[in-house]
């Protein structure tokens, strides 16, 4: 019976993981996001004919006022190097007044397309020139990938989708169209004003719905262009947080200094109280710089044994009490101040200890 044997480190470079907080930063300040540009244009289109149909009869007026300029006032004038700057400017003016809304309007339609996706994003990343969309073999196959087909099928629907309501409508107004020859100028302009507004609208209703499922489409697209692998996933980790050997390593030597520092303040001790194998505790007191007695070191087992020895060599009382030892232990890091409730236990603790130095002295 065979077995198959499987390495699972094929499967390391895999793209299966969803992006990490920090990957998708990054991607971000490279402008890599997900976005469609069907929506700007889409709101652009609809806010446009939005503002032809509450501005129509300001605009109309407007038109036909500079219709009227040209055909009474400026073809009949004399050109002249005098005058010539005078009919451009004034013919500028008017026209200025007809687009400028328009352009406002479609500056402030682009600008919400772009924040409803992606909020505010400043990034010089994709203007930056990148030689290899020069290579014709990376362009052939941009040209025939899947996405040039999505892109493809889009515009094909949206042309089919634009081209049956603008079918509908002008075949809906088809009597009005063949006799417009019978209306003036101003009841020509309104009609195909209106016309225009009917048709504008609904396109650019289209467009956005079509534009949400584009969307859709480019933040799957997006979501799966930053996958990563379990590898780039330790790989982050590592870079961000460290390499755990080498963190491991730092605060082992961090350990064996703290210990070096606290076993140098064990000679400064007063007491050493022992539980009396497992634990030793290292309590100085100095009333003139302390308001209480102080853990100068701690340890349990070979740490305890060592601070026993040190407290020996340097001729330091050391008195047995399981309680407090273990307490103390449990309770007061090193360098803190002993709490109120267990002052008492370890003022009987220092006193004796200095009733002992004192029958010392004496004898």
């Amino acid at each position: 019976m065979a077995v198959l044997r499987m390495n699972l480190q094929y499967f390391a470079g895999e793209k299966t993981e969803k992006a990490t907080p920090r990957k998708r930063q990054e991607s971000r300040k490279k402008g890599q996001v997900a976005k469609t540009n069907e929506l700007p244009s889409a709101i652009i289109f609809l806010l446009i004919f939005i503002m032809f149909f509450l501005l129509g009869p300001y605009l109309a007026k407007n038109i036909i006022n500079l219709y009227y300029k040209v055909f009474d006032q400026y073809l009949i004038w004399e050109v002249t190097p005098s005058n010539i700057r005078i009919l451009f400017l004034e013919f500028i003016a008017d026209l200025v007044w007809i687009i400028l809304p328009i352009f406002i309007v479609a500056f402030i339609g682009g600008l919400l397309g772009n924040l409803v996706q992606i909020g505010f994003l400043f990034t010089s990343e994709p203007l930056k020139i990148k030689f290899e969309r020069l290579n014709p073999i990376e362009g052939a196959k941009r040209i025939f990938s899947l996405k040039s087909l999505v892109e493809m099928t889009k515009s094909i629907l949206k042309i089919i989708f634009v081209g049956y309501i603008a079918y509908s409508v002008l075949l809906d107004e088809k009597d009005n169209l063949l006799s417009l020859y019978y209306y003036d100028l101003t009841e020509i302009i309104v009609f195909i004003g209106n016309l225009l507004i009917e048709l504008g609208l609904k396109t650019s209703l289209l467009l956005i719905v079509l534009s949400l499922f584009d969307y859709l489409y480019k933040k799957y697209e997006y979501e799966k262009n930053i996958r990563m692998s379990k590898q780039d996933i330790k790989d982050e980790y590592k870079k961000t947080e460290g390499d755990p050997l080498i963190k491991g390593k730092i605060k082992e030597k961090q350990r064996q200094m703290a210990m070096s520092r606290m076993m140098q303040a064990v000679p400064e001790a007063d007491v050493i109280i022992t539980n009396p194998t497992h634990f030793a505790i290292a309590i100085s007191y100095k009333p003139e710089e302390m308001e209480a007695p102080m853990v100068l070191a701690k340890g349990m087992d070979y740490i305890a044994l060592k601070i026993k020895e040190l407290a020996k060599e340097h001729q330091i009382a050391t008195v047995e009490n399981k309680w407090l030892a273990r307490t103390l232990y449990h309770q007061v890091e090193i360098g803190e101040s002993v709490p109120e409730e267990l002052y008492h236990a370890v003022a009987e603790v220092l006193a004796y200890v200095y009733r002992v130095k004192g029958l010392k002295k004496q004898s």
